[in-house]
Parts: C-alpha cells; structure tokens; sequence
C-alpha cells in the first residue's frame, strides 16, 4: 500500500489561489488605439487563440503544483510485514588480543592456528544464531575498546570481529578493564538480561582496574558474566634435542576467571580445542536461550523522485512552450 510520510503538506494546494487572492492587483494602464489599414489581416480566422493556450498553460501548471505537492508530502511503497523475534537481551564478546593469543594449540581443519582465529571460526557461528538478541564487541589487550556498540546488526559484528589482529590492543591482558567496559555499556541499558561472554588464555596484567572488583560492580548492575579460558593443557614442541611437552596455557589464571563468573551468576568454561570451544557455545544457547517475542517491521520504499520528475517535466514543458511563442 501507499504511505505519506508528511500528509498535511498536501494542504498546500490551494496556496497559488491565496496568494492571487492577497496580492494586490496590476494596476490598469491605458494605451493608445492602434489604426490598422488592412483590417483583413485582423479577421477571427487569423487571429491567434490565445486563452485556449493560456488555460491548458494553467492545467499544466495546476498539475504540476499537485505533483510537487506530492513528493513534498514524501509517498512510500509499505510492503509486507516481517516478522522479528526480540529477545530483549544485551550479550556482549569481550575477546583477548593480548600476544599470547599468538599461540598454535588449536586444530580446524586438521590445520594448527592461532587461538584467535579458533575464536572468530566458532564465534560467527554463534553470533549468526543470536537472532533477536542485540550484540557488541570489545577488544582488549593492555587497553579495552568498544569495537562494535550494541546492535541488531550481527554480519557488522562478526567481519569487524574477523577483522581484529594479535596486538591491536596492546600485548597484556586487562581483563578488569574489559569487564569494566562492559558495564559502562550496559548498565544504562533497559533489556530483560545482560550477558557479558568473555574469552581470554591469561591473567590480568594490565589495567586500572582489578577483575574482581569489576565483577563486583557487574553483578551490581546485574550483569551475568560467563568467563571461558582458552589454550590446550599440553602440547608437543619438537626441537634439536627431541620432542617435549609443555603447557602453554599455564599463564591462565583460572581461579579467578571462575571468581568472576560466580560472582555475578554466570559459569567458568575451559576451552582447550575447537570441539570444546564449540560446544561451549552451544552450551551457552541452552543458558541464555533466544527467546520469540513477535515484532514486525514493514519495509518501505521510497516513491517521491516519481511525482517530482513529472512535475519537472511540466515545468521544463511549458517554460519551452513560453520561449515558442514569444
């Protein structure tokens, strides 16, 4: 159906007859007869039919005034309602950038990569599935950023999340920070639960503030947070000498990861592959399920350059049909 988006400028269409009405009228001016020898000439057969000319100049001209009136009142094309499902819920990823993100203890693919990039190859998957659900992103290392703010908008979170690198914030870890950032966003925020998912492999090493006391000011704005940590328990280092084991996540500050997340209702995940990291993601759709509330959005385009190119068109016709005849 057609939609005006300003109706009431369609009241504008008798302005043209106020303003002949208001405005003062030319004065008469008398002229001196003109003596003709040939009245011949001057026969009704040869005389020009001016007003005819004249009344369809004020046709087109009324119809062109209607037209522009038209696009001024901005007509649009309502299609179909969409159906939407909001959730009403926040649910923010703070991902770690730190340099110990660098490590390759993850397998996708049959391939060794970098935790990060286990991260962005589950993540997107859960991003996509959080239909209804408004998203953000921060980033941090020895500083936290806002990446992306709270949006419906989940493919411009998942390439600006596919688009971070190793060191962008720094090369510590300011965990605190992080979830301090997280609260500054959210607390002001009237949605039915806050969630804060934050993935790191170390310990706060940065920052003005400490986790604890963060999660202390997280659960005082109800914010939940599920904290999981990333990086294999054991790994295979081959070198002159032979192969070793090591742990490369032995940085990993896991008691107070699990501080954190208790502390504000939430849950301590580990995550030392990919099938882990995954089925932590999956574990947390069953936590903070993506619930149904019907919304609908009905599209609309746009239909006003249609009347205002034909009352252009009128207007360029009779400026041309003026220029003819003078």
């Amino acid at each position: 159906m057609i939609h005006f988006e300003w109706p009431w400028l369609l009241c504008g269409l008798p302005l043209p007859l106020l303003i002949r009405w208001l405005a003062p009228s030319s004065p008469f001016v008398e002229q001196s007869a003109l003596k003709v020898p040939f009245l011949d000439d001057f026969s009704p057969e040869k005389i020009p039919v001016f007003s005819q000319t004249q009344q369809w100049r004020l046709l087109l001209a009324t119809l062109a005034w209607l037209l522009l009136l038209i696009a001024c009142a901005r007509p649009q094309w309502l299609g179909e309602p969409i159906e939407q499902a909001v959730s009403g819920r926040d649910l923010m990823l703070a991902v770690d950038l730190s340099a110990s993100m660098e490590e390759q203890d993850f397998i996708i693919n049959k391939n060794p990569v970098d935790r990060l990039t286990a991260i962005k190859w589950v993540a997107s998957d859960f991003i996509n599935r959080r239909v209804g659900d408004r998203v953000g992103l921060i980033l941090f290392g020895t500083q936290a950023y806002l990446q992306t703010p709270l949006t419906f908008d989940r493919k411009t979170v998942q390439i600006l999340l596919d688009e971070s690198v190793i060191g962008l914030a720094g090369d510590n870890t300011a965990i605190g920070d992080a979830i301090g950032l997280a609260v500054k966003r959210l607390k002001n925020q009237s949605a039915n639960s806050r969630v804060l998912i934050l993935l790191t492999d170390g310990a706060n090493t940065a920052g003005e503030v400490s986790p604890l006391k963060a999660a202390e000011l997280a659960a005082a704005n109800q914010l939940k947070i599920y904290t999981i940590g990333v990086g294999a328990d054991e790994m295979i280092i081959r070198s002159f000498f032979g192969n070793r084991k090591v742990n490369p996540s032995r940085d990993l500050d896991e008691n107070t990861l699990v501080k954190v997340a208790e502390s504000t209702g939430g849950r301590y995940f580990r995550a030392r592959n990919s099938d882990e990291l995954n089925n932590i993601y999956m574990l947390l759709d069953k936590l903070e399920p993506v619930e149904k509330d019907k919304q609908y959005f009905r599209p609309r385009s746009e239909l006003y350059y249609w009347p205002l190119s034909l009352a252009l068109g009128l207007v360029v016709f009779i400026c041309l049909s003026r220029l003819r005849l003078s």
